[in-house]
């Protein structure tokens, strides 16, 4: 059904034939501006970037491909895998093999755990010491089971999570994991312990593998379909399709004012190489930080929703690519880097991820660091991240300082919502507003709800919105994607999770999939305020993504 004067006269906009505004080029955003060009709606998506795609981008310089962060394409939501499947082609898709690893104390453990590989890297003494570990907290659990901490040592005892979680979380979040809430744990690590860990592999090479992926953890899948030029390939296909479908896709172009009238959005201006317009709206569908769109509505919205919206904060992420010779490399999609003595936190291999991402002979090894925009690393110079990663690369023991042909620095601001534990409370407090205010204003995605997701996941709460704007009454806020993978969800109970919406209002949503008894989506870390406050000077600022090479005279820059 097109939107019309029936959509609008029930949405509380008139009777205009006004488009839908999509704020952001993102998964989010591109998804719904694709389902709503598809069904004949006039839509128009801004997006202040050059590049689509968000933090699934795929960054270009000097015809080496980036990801940032590193996106596999698995879901088990049935119409999110179609929606990838119908803006690429079969021949688009290459079908990877799953492989990544933990370093730690000089070695490197196979994830998941591999019962041969780790008494081989532990020893059979200290191996015998982290079973004789995991048996005894099956008897003796961990006093406080509502801390990340308390969660994995349930699953693991404390020998193997010292090994390998604690150190890896501290880097990740700035905190200590027995500061962070366990409820993040209980989706992360769903339905594997040391047992699945072990038992996995046997069950797999006797019995075959899993045909349902459903009944499959999520943390055991062994392949993976990826565009062959990286994830931003989809989006910028998916861009293209819009426009051919009619739909306007605008470039370097930002919405600085929603206007609300009478209890909706009529209108969005927006600015674009120095001057400004106003775009009539029927529905405005964002993706942009939840922070930054509170702050762009006129008339402004009251002081408690500013403060609210002033009071969230981000996380931010660099990486710093190596480019060195092919057989330098490691077979590994990524590699863990829990080794305290690195700041590293994450190493990919694009080679592995796709071919068509590097050059012949050569492969890229993108080192990840997760940090506060305005921290020591992030002021570094490209020159000493180019440095620290080179020498962190040789202090693993992967790859010598001289085989590192050139490096580049590539920033994410505001790459993850900061899930302090405060953040709920300014949620709920925008939200409210916007829901009694102006109806029509849908946030979607990740940061747009400031919600823990997954590309998938922002996808999904994007086509249900579009749902909505068409006479649906799905309740996004409820959407919950892990429930579509079916996974130990008893852990949670366990934990006294209360099954709540992240509002803390309880649950469930109409519609299909996707609502179920958790109700937050992926649960969020929760952090202590104090880490959060490391980000306050960045609060409310839309980021953008730079993008410079380390030398002499090379300096380029993507708004």
């Amino acid at each position: 059904m097109a939107l019309g004067a029936e959509a609008g006269v029930r949405n509380g906009v008139g009777s205009s034939p006004s488009p839908v505004v999509v704020i952001g080029a993102g998964p989010a955003g591109l998804t719904a501006a694709y389902q709503l060009a598809e069904a004949g709606d006039p839509v128009v998506v801004v997006e202040a970037d050059s590049v689509v795609g968000g933090i699934s981008r795929t960054v270009e310089r000097d015809g080496w491909r980036f990801d940032i962060g590193g996106h596999r394409f698995f879901t088990k939501v049935k119409p999110v895998e179609a929606f990838w499947h119908k803006v690429l082609s079969p021949e688009d898709f290459l079908l990877r093999p799953r492989m990544s690893r933990i370093f730690y104390d000089g070695q490197f453990y196979d994830y998941p755990i591999k019962l041969g590989n780790a008494l081989s890297n532990l020893g059979v003494i200290e191996a015998f010491r982290c079973g004789l570990s995991f048996l005894w907290v099956r008897v003796h659990p961990p006093k406080d089971l509502t801390t990340l901490e308390g969660y994995i040592v349930s699953n693991y005892g404390w020998r193997l999570y010292n090994h390998f979680f604690k150190t890896y979380n501290e880097k990740l979040w700035a905190v200590s994991a027995s500061e962070i809430s366990a409820d993040w744990g209980a989706q992360r690590i769903k339905g594997m312990s040391l047992w699945n860990a072990v038992w996995e592999p046997i069950r797999s090479s006797v019995a075959g593998k899993r045909r349902n992926k459903a009944k499959q953890v999520t943390s055991l899948i062994e392949e993976f379909e990826y565009p062959k030029f990286g994830p931003g390939m989809m989006w910028e296909r998916c861009a293209e399709q819009v426009v051919g479908m009619g739909g306007e896709v605008e470039m370097e172009t930002s919405a600085v004012t929603v206007h609300v009238e009478d209890g909706a959005a009529v209108a969005v201006t927006v600015r674009s190489g120095g001057s400004e317009r106003r775009v009539p709206a029927a529905h405005v569908i964002s993706s942009m930080p939840f922070t930054s769109l509170a702050h762009i509505v006129d008339p402004p919205v009251p002081e408690d929703v500013q403060a609210a919206a002033h009071d969230l904060r981000y996380r931010d992420f660099l990486t710093v690519a190596l480019v060195v010779p092919e057989d330098k490399g490691f077979p590994d999609n990524w590699i863990y880097i829990h080794s305290p003595e690195v700041n590293v936190g994450r190493i990919q291999n694009f080679g592995t991820w796709s071919p068509y991402m590097v050059k012949d002979g050569r492969t890229c090894l993108g080192m990840e660091y997760f940090v506060f925009e305005g921290d020591e690393l992030w002021n570094c110079t490209d020159a000493e991240l180019v440095a620290m990663a080179t020498k962190e690369l040789a202090t693993i023991g992967l790859v010598e300082p001289s085989d590192v042909e050139a490096g580049y620095v590539v920033r994410m601001p505001k790459a993850y919502p900061v899930y302090d534990d405060v953040y709920l409370d300014n949620v709920k407090v925008i939200r409210r507003w916007f829901e009694e205010n102006a109806p029509n204003v849908h946030p979607v995605g990740r940061n747009g709800m400031h919600k823990y997701n997954n590309q998938d996941h922002s996808m999904y709460t994007a086509m249900l919105t579009v749902e909505n704007i068409h006479g649906a009454h799905h309740d996004i806020w409820s959407v919950n994607v892990e429930e579509e993978y079916h996974e130990v969800d008893e852990a949670r109970s366990a934990l006294g999770s209360n099954g709540t919406g992240s509002d803390g209002t309880g649950s469930g949503g109409s519609g299909s999939g996707g609502t179920g008894s958790g109700g937050t989506g992926r649960d969020a870390p929760i952090i202590p305020r104090r880490v959060a406050e490391v980000g306050a000077s960045t609060a409310g600022r839309a980021g953008r993504l730079v993008v410079r090479m380390a030398g002499p005279g090379a300096d380029a820059t993507t708004p």
